[in-house]
């Protein structure tokens, strides 16, 4: 009896023991990833930023288009005509009638053509929307760059919360692991029960099986972080080590709704909606363009290229300066009509900007109360960890003195696994609310700039 007592003793020892030992973590090879980098990789890299970044280099030839309207406009123009039947006309004269011919077989005409508009309300039109069309597309490339941030820091964080959950079925799969290798032992020494090792075995397949669901979910998180960053899908990386800590005075600080992204784009689009109508209403404006013509004309009975009167080919010059006036009178109501279409694109932009106004102001609302809900919670798990801890701490303790069943053991160690991957998702609850109410303020930035 004496010997199954220190039997059963040194059992209980030996599991204590193991539990108290901690693996050694592998050493991986691949680059460290921050934040920081990430973000900076997609900007880079992402088709979105890429494409927003082309359309404000496009705003910039657009501008120069519509300077071209205000500089002169300079062209040359030629024509070769070769008549085979040549008109007739009669001439009476004197009682007489004469038959002459209206024209040469050949004739030829080149002309230089310049022309400087002095009025034209659609060119200054022009002009202006298009320096505001490229302030709205820096302003579009801007609010995809917020998107990208948010899509990256999101699916970043939520990939090192996995790997956190990771570690710690690791860690418990270990520890589970030596305990049961110390009953293998002993029960094949004679010195313990085959259903302790059972009950170890059932605990480490399930852990194991996990573990390797976590391992499936880490691997396609960072398929879409990789995807987010714009890089190819069988890149090797690795999140950079770093804690994350709580910022309850980003709530504090003050909000100025009207300077988000959403609503500069949309208030620019309006004012491109207001360019708009002014170039259909320019349409009732008169327009006043000086014209000036310079060429030459041939005509003769032979190919007036390179012949001159030595061979039957007449040239002469000509020249005309010019001032045209246009002035639109009556387009039977067609211009009135366009006016009003884009006065009406006007007023349902403006449904717009208030409706975003609204949304975002929710948005912010809601932010606010995820925050603090999420602070909250993370101090609530975070001492559960330590409850669990200790209790697991104690039952070790008891076990050892033969005060806990194996089961007890086994289901401390369960509760603290449970405790710490609701402390790590308590954690990323935090970040995504983070993340949130930093967009909801319009400070994304600080997501590059964090340390």
């Amino acid at each position: 009896m004496k010997r199954k007592r220190i039997t059963a003793q040194k059992l209980k020892i030996g599991i204590a023991a193991a539990f108290m030992i901690f693996g050694i973590s592998s050493v991986r090879a691949q680059k460290q990833v921050s934040l920081q980098e990430a973000i900076q990789q997609a900007l880079q890299n992402k088709a979105d930023a890429k494409k927003a970044a082309l359309q404000v280099k496009k705003a910039e030839y657009q501008i120069d288009e519509a300077k071209a309207g205000a500089l002169p406009q300079i062209s040359v123009a030629g024509d070769l005509s070769y008549n085979p039947i040549i008109q007739e006309t009669v001439v009476e004269f004197a009682g007489q009638r004469s038959i002459f011919k209206m024209g040469q077989p050949w004739t030829s005409n080149v002309a230089a053509t310049v022309s400087q508009a002095l009025f034209d309300q659609r060119v200054f039109v022009g002009l202006k929307a298009a320096k505001s069309t490229r302030e709205f597309y820096v302003l579009n490339s801007q609010l995809t760059n917020e998107q990208i941030i948010v899509n990256v820091a999101t699916a970043y964080y939520n990939v090192f919360v996995q790997e956190e959950n990771l570690k710690t079925l690791e860690t418990s799969y270990s520890n589970t692991e030596r305990v049961r290798n110390v009953i293998k032992s002993l029960v094949d020494n004679g010195l313990a029960k085959p259903i302790d090792l059972d009950r170890t075995n059932v605990q480490l397949t399930n852990i194991a099986s996990n573990k390797q669901q976590l391992i499936n979910s880490v691997e396609l998180s960072k398929n879409s972080l990789k995807f987010y960053m714009g890089i190819p899908i069988d890149t090797p990386i690795e999140l950079e080590e770093k804690t994350i800590e709580p910022q309850p005075e980003l709530m504090a600080q003050y909000v100025n709704l009207e300077d988000r992204s959403e609503l500069k784009v949309l208030r620019k689009q309006r004012e491109l909606l207001e360019y708009n109508k002014k170039a259909t209403e320019a349409y009732l404006y008169p327009t006043v363009s000086l014209q000036g013509q310079y060429g030459w004309y041939g005509m003769g009975n032979k190919f007036p290229w390179f012949n001159g009167i030595n061979n039957g080919v007449n040239w002469s010059d000509f020249a005309s300066i010019g001032l045209k006036v246009n002035i639109p009178i009556f387009t039977g109501g067609a211009t009135k009509s366009k006016i009003q279409q884009a006065q009406i694109d006007i007023l349902d932009l403006e449904q717009d900007i208030e409706n975003t106004q609204l949304s975002l102001s929710l948005d912010y609302k809601n932010s606010i109360t995820n925050m603090e809900n999420a602070i909250i919670n993370i101090q609530s798990m975070k001492d559960n960890v330590a409850l669990a801890e200790k209790v697991q701490s104690n039952t070790q303790s008891n076990y050892q003195y033969g005060l806990a069943t194996l089961t007890d053991l086994l289901d401390t160690d369960n509760a603290l696994t449970e405790a710490k991957q609701n402390y790590a998702n308590a954690l990323l609850d935090y970040k995504q609310a983070e993340i949130q109410l930093l967009k909801a303020k319009g400070e994304l930035n600080r997501l590059q700039n964090q340390p």
